[in-house]
């Protein structure tokens, strides 16, 4: 199947998640094979250029469909960044769904090292350390476009200091395929 077309499937199930929450529509059926293999994805919503709702899987672990609903669902509801979503947002809010490679570990010798390995706008990158874990889907380099930049800040989402450095910390990197609702 055309990868532009398994991506409108993925928006479908998405945006059919939410709505069946919301109105008490029905579930789409997930009849595509691909949709049964395991999965990771993350959800991201907006309206206009705002951020409305973002959660996701770093690692495939359930059904992808099952992957994409609970995403969908969990970014509408339960962001707790955001008040959940009301019935009368939905029309002018737009599903982006991004599709995850497995994370691969990056072999770093210091700060230094992690800075020139990142590859600006084509890398999500997983940071864990001492228990503390975050990750940044390769979109976020389009507010946070210098290596350094986007470090510090996902030290920071991480509850780390942004100038932090520890021989413990861990990097993986991953790519995503992603398709987006049209305006």
């Amino acid at each position: 199947m055309p990868a532009e077309d398994f991506g409108r499937q993925l928006l479908a199930l998405a945006r059919n998640a939410i709505e069946s929450r919301l109105c008490g529509a029905p579930e789409a059926a997930a009849d595509d094979p691909a949709l049964a293999a395991p999965g990771a994805v993350f959800v991201t919503l907006t309206q206009g250029d705002a951020l409305r709702g973002c959660i996701g899987s770093v690692e495939a672990w359930r059904p992808l469909a099952e992957d994409v609903r609970e995403n969908a669902r969990a970014a509408a509801f339960c962001d707790p960044r955001f008040a959940p979503l009301a019935t009368d947002e939905l029309p002018r809010t737009r599903v982006e769904v991004s599709l995850l490679t497995p994370a691969e570990p990056m072999s770093v010798a210091d700060e230094a090292d992690a800075l020139r390995q990142l590859r600006p706008g084509v890398d999500g990158i997983v940071l864990a350390c001492g228990g503390r874990r975050a990750t940044f889907l390769p979109q976020v380099w389009e507010q946070l476009p210098t290596p350094a930049h986007f470090l510090g800040q996902l030290k920071e989402k991480a509850g780390l200091p942004a100038d932090f450095w520890s021989d413990e910390l861990r990097l993986a990197r991953y790519r995503v395929d992603k398709w987006r609702e049209a305006a």
